[in-house]
């Protein structure tokens, strides 16, 4: 599944420039995940790095509207290729 950004977001800008599929931008008001572009970092890196650069703990959680399998992340990672 896509992670998505909540409203406590400190818009430090850490993770647009890691993210591998270029899926996070600024908002208006906080950065947000294109989920047609996220794939957990599948098929660049074993983990999300929005995960791993973002100062504040709890800010980049799942997108519970956008399930994805970890099958699906790989066809999508395929297909933004």
């Amino acid at each position: 599944m896509a992670k998505t950004i909540t409203a406590e977001c400190i818009n430090c800008g850490a993770c647009e420039p890691d993210c591998p599929n270029e899926a996070i931008t600024q908002g208006d008001p906080v950065y947000v995940i294109d989920w047609e572009k996220c794939t957990e970092c599948v098929g660049h890196f074993d983990t999300p790095k929005c995960l791993e650069v973002c100062p504040v703990d709890g800010v980049i959680i799942q997108n519970a509207d956008h399930v994805e399998s970890h099958e699906e992340l790989e066809a999508k990672y395929a297909r933004l290729q």
